[in-house]
């Protein structure tokens, strides 16, 4: 449990460790942080480890952000994943990132071998939207931002200000947004105007990549998506190696 003074409510906090993490004490690793962990992380923590053997990605230190459970009056993900309401109040994303940057990455790098250098944020839906937020408010916080099938937030869409000048940030790390053709319309719609306005451009400070997931659809395709940016990411083995030990 992680009793955030920044968001003034409580975290669960899911960790999954490499296969091996005992019997290797000198190896540190990447981390990757799952918004929605109360779902994502059963699913993707294995994945990983699948992902593993099968596709030789290098193993991670899985760290799930979870609620305790998916009722409003606990999970309030409506709020720490969006900068404005729908009436105009502000949000609570600017607490969560808070929350991320000063108390719950700290903590995970005091008690793990960790690669700070290495993190990686992974959100689905509304929580791929906050990975979005979070590149552009925290643009130095994540080295690696997965976005699968984002929500549209009503005065940003998808593009929160990188339509305009990119912050200062020297270019490193992957900004991805995966998207499924079966996605919702309007969600599939804005994620193509990313794919041609946001992820063909080289003056901002990621590789940005689109993943296109033929019959994808809005939720049930968060694995493949995690697979397919996990590929691009850490999918070259000794390229991989040699970054992980700057």
């Amino acid at each position: 449990r992680l009793s955030s003074q920044e968001v003034g409510r409580d975290y669960h906090i899911y960790v999954r460790l490499p296969e091996g993490y005992d019997k290797n004490p000198d190896q540190r690793y990447p981390t990757v942080y799952l918004l929605d962990g109360d779902s994502t992380f059963p699913m993707l923590a294995p994945l990983h480890l699948f992902m593993h053997y099968d596709d030789k990605i290098p193993e991670a230190i899985i760290v799930g952000i979870a609620y305790g459970g998916f009722d409003p009056s606990i999970n309030k993900r409506h709020i720490d994943f969006r900068t404005i309401m729908d009436d105009g109040t502000p949000g609570g994303a600017s607490q969560f990132l808070s929350m991320l940057e000063k108390e719950l990455l700290p903590s995970i790098d005091r008690q793990f071998r960790t690669i700070p250098t290495r993190n990686i944020i992974v959100g689905q839906s509304r929580g791929g939207s906050a990975v979005l937020q979070a590149a552009w408010l925290k643009p130095n916080l994540f080295w690696g931002h997965v976005a699968s099938n984002p929500g549209r937030e009503p005065n940003t869409k998808l593009l929160f200000g990188m339509d305009r000048t990119p912050p200062e940030k020297e270019r490193s790390g992957y900004l991805i947004l995966a998207s499924g053709s079966r996605d919702r319309d309007y969600l599939r719609e804005t994620a193509l105007k990313w794919r041609d306005t946001i992820a063909v451009r080289d003056d901002l400070p990621w590789n940005t990549r689109f993943i296109d997931i033929p019959g994808g659809t809005h939720a049930a395709d968060i694995g493949n998506a995690y697979r397919a940016a996990m590929k691009i990411m850490l999918g070259q083995p000794e390229e991989s190696k040699t970054q992980l030990q700057k």
